[in-house]
């Protein structure tokens, strides 16, 4: 009864923090009225609750956004480089509706991309992930499959353009990412990734032993839901074909 009750107080005050941030982002920026209350709410609890922090925060999103975003979409026209790769996947929810995304870090070509495509292609992913989540539901989960990843793969500029993109503009968003078929030689990468992530998304990133593949997915994840090349029973499906 007390956790409850103290959950229920606790909710009362996040709403109330909410509000204030709603008044003071509306007289900043006309355009904070078209965003719900559970869109500030994200980026109130990126931010601990801290209204000012969250509401500059949110001030810089909606900035990002009407540049990023002028037609509130990226077409698959401006990414057809990045989207013949077919390395994105998407496709389930997983026991708690988040919708699943699985990412092959082999198939991208570091060598010969645009920063700029890459950074557009990022952000189609994200929306795309975010769109189909249940009504109600605010996060998705990803499978990152770096299964045959070597150093001509390492892009240590997209690795952070996507960082930066994921946690100042998408905050709260990710629920888990499971690292899956790492080689050794990833680790030198993500030594170098590490410290630019958050403490609220460190946590989020799972590496998982390949002799546990199955069994650490499925405690997540309804064999139903399962990517069928991870011994589930749903097929991938192409990110532009979900």
């Amino acid at each position: 009864m007390e956790n409850r009750q103290g959950e229920i107080v606790g909710g009362d005050v996040e709403w109330n923090k909410v509000r204030l941030m709603r008044a003071f982002v509306e007289g900043e920026d006309p355009a904070s009225k078209d965003v719900d209350d559970l869109m500030l709410r994200i980026f109130l609890r990126a931010r601990d609750l801290d209204i000012e922090k969250a509401s500059n925060m949110f001030l810089k999103y909606l900035k990002w956004k009407g540049a990023i975003l002028p037609n509130g979409f990226i077409s698959e026209l401006e990414i057809p480089n990045q989207l013949s790769e077919k390395k994105m996947f998407l496709q389930g929810f997983d026991k708690k509706g988040h919708s699943i995304g699985v990412v092959f870090g082999a198939k991208h070509r570091a060598y010969n991309r645009d920063l700029e495509e890459f950074k557009r292609f990022v952000v189609y992913i994200l929306e795309k992930l975010c769109a189909s989540t249940p009504s109600g539901q605010e996060k998705f989960i990803v499978i990152a499959d770096l299964q045959g990843w070597g150093l001509s793969h390492c892009d240590i500029r997209g690795y952070l353009a996507a960082l930066d993109i994921l946690q100042n503009n998408y905050p709260e968003r990710l629920a888990k990412a499971f690292l899956i078929h790492v080689p050794y030689v990833f680790m030198t990468a993500w030594k170098i990734v590490y410290p630019f992530i958050d403490k609220n998304t460190k946590k989020r990133f799972i590496f998982v032993e390949k002799k546990n593949l199955k069994t650490t997915l499925l405690q997540d994840i309804d064999e139903s839901q399962l990517p069928d090349i991870y011994g589930g029973k749903l097929p991938l499906v192409p990110i532009q074909d979900s």
